[in-house]
């Protein structure tokens, strides 16, 4: 399901141009997760493995996260009646 997740974010990613001629990209919601490359693969590469390092950290602090396309990897506390 991360996997699915992370394709479906990777898809909201905004590229830009800077001055210097290199690429960046970030995905809206996503705050703090951001990558620069040379090209579009390197850039997208890199955000990716950002993107994938930001949802470990959220999920081992159980900081929210965004929903992407319905896909939600939120840790819910389950309750069992016995």
């Amino acid at each position: 399901m991360m996997a699915e997740y992370i394709h479906e974010a990777i898809k909201k990613a905004t590229y830009k141009v800077l001055d210097n001629g290199m690429l960046f990209a970030e995905i809206p919601d996503f705050a703090g997760v951001w990558a620069t490359g040379t090209s579009v693969e390197e850039c997208r590469d890199e955000l990716i493995e950002v993107l994938g390092e930001w949802l470990i950290l959220k999920i081992r602090e159980n900081d929210p996260l965004p929903v992407v396309n319905n896909i939600d990897l939120c840790i819910r506390e389950v309750t069992t009646i016995v």
